[in-house]
This record gives C-alpha cells, structure tokens and sequence, in this order.
C-alpha cells in the first residue's frame, strides 16, 4: 500500500541532484516533491525557485520531511546523513557508492532496527536496476558471477583509445572537458569508482560484504602505448571490468581490473560513458543490462526510481545475508 505525499529534503546539487530536480519537474509527480535543498555554497545562484539552505538542522527538524534524499560527493558527510536520517525514523535515499562500501553493514543494521528503508540503486551503474533485479528477479542460490563494466568514465576513455586512435592522455583530457571525469580522476581510472560499486553489488548477489582493502583493484592509469599495441595485434580492446564470482567450494573471488576483451564477449560492444552488467546462473547462463552510466539526468532517473519505491514502501530484504548460510570471500586463487 502507498503512503501519503513523500516530502523531501535533499542534501546537495550537483550533477546528480540537478538530473533529480530536472527529472521530477518534467513528470509532475504527485507522489513526491522537494521541500528543501541544502548545500554547502548557499551564496550560488541556481537558476532555480527552491528553498536552499546550507543548515542541515533545517531540514532534519522539519516535522514535514519524511524522507532524506543524499547526493553529494563526500563520503563521511554522506554518512552522517543517512545515519541521521535512519535513526530519526525517516527513509533515506543515496547515490554515494563510496559511502555505501564502507559503512553498509552498519547501515543495514539501522535499517532494520528502525524499521525504515535505505534504497541505493542509483548508487550503481547509473541507470541500469541491477540492484533491484538482483534483489526480485534472482531470488535463488543459482546465481555464479556478476561481470561487468561499472564506471562510465574510464570506459569513455578507452572507448577513445581504441575506436579514435587518442593516446592515453588526450582520452583521458577529452572525458575531463565533456565533464565524464573529474579534474581529479583517481576514483574513476583508478578503478576505486568501479570498486565501490562492485561491493554494494555483491551484497544483493551473494549476501557477502567485503571491505574494500580485501579487493584487488587495479586501474588504467599506467596504460601505454605498448598496451594499447598489443591489444590492437591481438584484434582484442582494453576494458575495466569488475567481477565477483562462486567458486564450487562456495566461496567468492573479487576484482577489478584491465582485461583484454575479445569480440565474441557482450562488453566488448559497451563503449562511451555506456556501462555494461553481465550477470550468469548455472541453468539460466548470462543475461546482459546495458544503460548509460555517468550522472546528471540518467543517476537522477534512477534516484527518482529509488524515490518511486519509497512511496510504495519498498524495502531491500537482503535475503541473501540474513536467510541463507554466509558466503565468504577468499583471495585465495
């Protein structure tokens, strides 16, 4: 059953924040509506009639807001919100991968104590729910591997290495000015932005939260020429894949990192800021979610997915942790 009108505060406006406004504004819900923004330059114009402030006691004092809506890009202040927002009773929505990966266990916790909703499906490979059909559609112990290709930056990145002939750097340049990466890209070509997201995903596959420390993670960011060659010879292409997969014993193995891609693979066709998700059972075997995957409208589509289900009081059931035998992760392979 739904519940009344979602009242939002939201915390910051960025990229993601302004997709959701953006968003919300062209369907004219009348399920939900933002209420208040706060942000951290209260002094910016916005080109936009809100209520701003940058106080979050505004907003968390505000008997009328009944759900927190977190997009913004520092991890700890994102974790001091939703925690918060949880333990005022209130349901929280977040797009932030970084906290997410390092404070879900806990937060789970919260969730369940006081009996609200914590929804992140924005939080991983923008506008593709392989969250939400990972938690609904399989709802079995079938499930062998997740796959993919998470972080739509470096994939803009090698996209223009290996389909337009740039070097490492002018790639890697061109996905600054078109706003695909930041002025600092460690997160992104280091492969940490790809790392977050594989944790959050492992626990709706397999029910298993590993610290990010335990993965190995390696980035692009020391490709060469001499790479790229020898990728070129082989008829093959570069992508940052993330994987976790069931070993027999029952185990998993993660890892993100560069792979050499053949042809014949579905993310071999994954270019641009596009992310790519394969995801194998042993009876069902593979099936492909493809969808855009950097910020603005598409992360504020998915966010307003989290809000939708908000509204009809969905929650994560995370039934692979609390109702089968713990898997765990080894690094032993």
């Amino acid at each position: 059953m739904a519940q009344k009108q979602l009242v939002i505060g939201m915390f910051g406006f960025g990229n993601v924040g302004r997709g959701l406004y953006d968003v919300l504004n062209t369907i004219s819900s009348n399920e939900a509506v933002i209420k208040r923004i706060c942000v951290r330059d209260i002094t910016k114009e916005r080109g936009i009639d809100a209520d701003f402030t940058d106080k979050p006691d505004y907003i968390f004092n505000d008997k009328d807001i009944n759900l927190i809506v977190e997009l913004i890009d520092d991890a700890e202040a994102a974790y001091h919100i939703v925690k918060r927002a949880l333990q005022s009773g209130r349901s929280a929505v977040s797009g932030n991968k970084k906290m997410l990966a390092h404070h879900l266990p806990e937060l789970i916790e919260l969730q369940q104590k006081h009996n609200v909703a914590l929804l992140y499906d924005a939080s991983a490979c923008g506008s593709i729910p392989v969250i939400r059909n990972l938690e609904e559609y399989y709802d079995n112990d079938l499930l062998v591997s997740v796959k993919g290709i998470l972080n739509g930056s470096s994939n803009f990145i090698l996209s223009k290495i290996f389909n337009e002939n740039y070097s490492y750097d002018v790639a890697l340049r061109r996905a600054q000015e078109l706003g695909f990466a930041e002025s600092d890209p460690t997160l992104d070509i280091g492969g940490w932005d790809s790392l977050f997201k594989l944790i959050i995903i492992t626990v709706h596959a397999f029910g298993c939260y590993v610290s990010p420390e335990k993965i190995f993670t390696y980035g692009i960011s020391t490709m060469n020429d001499n790479d790229i060659r020898f990728a070129n010879e082989k008829k093959r292409r570069y992508k940052l894949v993330a994987h976790v997969e069931k070993l027999d014993n029952g185990k998993i193995i993660m890892s993100v990192m560069p792979q050499l891609i053949s042809r014949d693979k579905y993310i071999y066709s994954v270019e641009d800021e596009f992310n790519g998700v394969v995801i194998k059972g042993k009876f069902y075997d593979k099936q492909f979610m493809f969808g855009r995957g950097a910020g603005g409208h598409p992360t504020g589509s998915a966010v307003l997915s989290d809000i939708t289900a908000c509204f009809y009081n969905y929650r994560y059931e995370y039934k692979r942790m609390f109702d089968h035998a713990p898997v765990e992760y080894t690094d032993d392979v």
